[in-house]
């Protein structure tokens, strides 16, 4: 400590501290406050008062409240200061001939940043404005370091997410954005319980990469001296689950994929996965829908919002189209045609589509040209469906055409929301289906799953018809509360280090 460089008034503050000390006074030794109202409990309980209805009530309430410190105005022996708890700003008044002169003397050493916790009763001041007239007050703990200027926050937006707590104390546009991130999440597990769904949790490390495409972390087990990954979907340990009889499970948690930084990514992340019994990819159309709805109708009492300049509804029925009409509307491309490999690679060339080594069959070029032309196009909630089942190892093939699953992916805004599909249960197609996903790791896809032959063998005992479906929780936070980036719904976002 003694070799940090403090600013000037770091320095005063600290000796402010070492001040009180010596008084006998530490600002940290108080282990509790016991509040009698936080600030959103006073203006229910005494907001609708008048200044008279207050000052003629007989015993007045005693408060007991505590906060930040916030704003100070002194007028000669008495002094108006703003608080802040979690649930927003209150005002305090302190007099002199009220407290003493020597804690009001201790009162006016005290610094914007530091908790206090106060007593006193209710007023009303000229203004109309509620207001704490204290009678007592105690120094709960000492800010050693200043806050930034009240008007401009923390200038600096990569500092904001690396002080995420001083951005909190500085706005309460941010704090409201992670107030309703909770409420989202527990209006989803509201929505599911309702149904009669169960949550559940599944292993964090995992011995075997799978469930989604995508590069995964590894780390190293000591005890059984073997690498593990941080799993990067939760969706085959769920299977499992209802293979052992459970009909609707879900789960709400963190995946972690080793891969690039952007406003819409982070290897970080939330999601919410559940699989139905019974049911298949058009009942999980509907649940997504509806689960969506009914959040938004609970978080914003409004089946519209505006995001990035666009107005989006959520106004039912949404649209559902096929992946390749989809193609042929915005590229004149049509993929139901059946063409060779070769003749679709051929068709990229001509469209400048780049196809890699690893991209072996049409399936592979028709994802392409679905992300190259469709994808940026799709501003309205919309089902994609059809996808090809070289890209959908864990999806059932259509009956119909088996060149494509009965899976969907929901777009809103040029971004994707949500994946399901009805779950491929034949386990002798399953083995297939990671036998070549091996083979596309071998010619360089290092996000294609490993063979997971426990669960070929979880299937081998029978899962019964399924609807799977996962939704990106980050994504609907952004949407829902209007934010451009994923850093900026994320508590604590990966950075770079600071310098690089």
């Amino acid at each position: 400590m003694e070799d940090r460089n403090f600013s000037e008034q770091e320095i005063v503050r600290r000796s402010k501290l070492e001040k009180l000390v010596k008084e006998g006074v530490d600002p940290f030794v108080e282990a509790k406050f016991d509040r009698t109202h936080t600030s959103e409990e006073l203006e229910k309980t005494f907001g609708h008062f008048s200044k008279e209805e207050l000052s003629n009530i007989e015993n007045p309430e005693l408060i007991k409240i505590a906060g930040r410190i916030k704003t100070f105005r002194e007028a000669g022996k008495a002094s108006f200061s703003t608080l802040q708890d979690q649930n927003g700003i209150f005002q305090i008044y302190v007099r002199q001939d009220a407290i003493g002169p020597e804690a009001y003397a201790k009162f006016l050493e005290l610094d914007l940043g530091d908790i206090i916790g106060v007593e006193g009763k209710m007023m009303k001041t000229n203004t109309g404005e509620l207001t704490v007239r204290v009678n007592k007050f105690i120094l709960l703990t000492k800010s050693l370091r200043p806050l930034p200027d009240k008007y401009h926050g923390i200038s600096d937006i990569e500092e904001r997410y690396r002080r995420r707590y001083v951005d909190l104390i500085m706005s309460p546009e941010t704090k409201e954005v992670f107030i309703k991130r909770s409420r989202i999440i527990s209006y989803m597990r509201e929505f599911f319980n309702s149904k009669g769904y169960l949550e559940v949790e599944t292993p964090v490390l995992q011995p075997i990469h799978g469930g989604a495409a995508a590069k995964p972390f590894v780390t190293h087990h000591n005890t059984l001296d073997m690498d593990f990954y941080l799993r990067v979907a939760t969706e085959l340990p769920l299977k499992r689950l209802i293979v052992g009889g459970f009909e609707g499970v879900y789960e709400i948690g963190r995946l972690f994929r080793n891969e690039g930084m952007d406003t819409r990514h982070n290897p970080e992340f939330t999601t919410v996965e559940i699989y139905i019994a019974y049911q298949d990819m058009s009942f999980m159309m509907q649940l997504t829908e509806d689960t969506i709805c009914y959040i938004a109708d609970k978080l914003l009492n409004t089946d519209e919002v505006t995001y990035s300049g666009q107005k989006i509804s959520f106004k039912q029925p949404w649209k559902r189209w096929h992946m390749v009409d989809a193609i042929k509307e915005y590229s004149g491309v049509d993929f139901w045609e059946k063409m060779t490999f070769e003749q679709a690679k051929e068709i990229a060339k001509k469209n400048n589509i780049y196809v890699e080594k690893f991209h072996n069959s049409v399936g592979h070029i028709i994802n392409l040209f679905f992300e190259e032309f469709v994808e940026n196009k799709l501003v309205q909630p919309t089902f994609i469906y059809g996808h090809p089942v070289e890209v959908s190892p864990l999806a059932k093939a259509n009956a119909q055409d088996p060149r494509f699953t009965d899976r969907f992916e929901l777009f809103i805004n040029g971004r994707e929301y949500a994946n399901a599909y009805s779950e491929l249960n034949n386990p002798i197609e399953q083995y297939d289906r990671f036998v070549k996903q091996i083979e596309e790791r071998d010619q360089g896809n290092d996000e294609a799953s490993e063979l997971d032959i426990d669960f070929v063998e979880a299937l081998e005992y029978g899962m019964p018809p399924t609807g799977g479906l996962g939704i990106g929780i980050d994504r609907l936070v952004m949407l829902l509360t209007g934010q451009e980036s994923i850093k900026d719904v994320l508590l604590f976002p990966h950075m770079r280090p600071r310098g690089k």
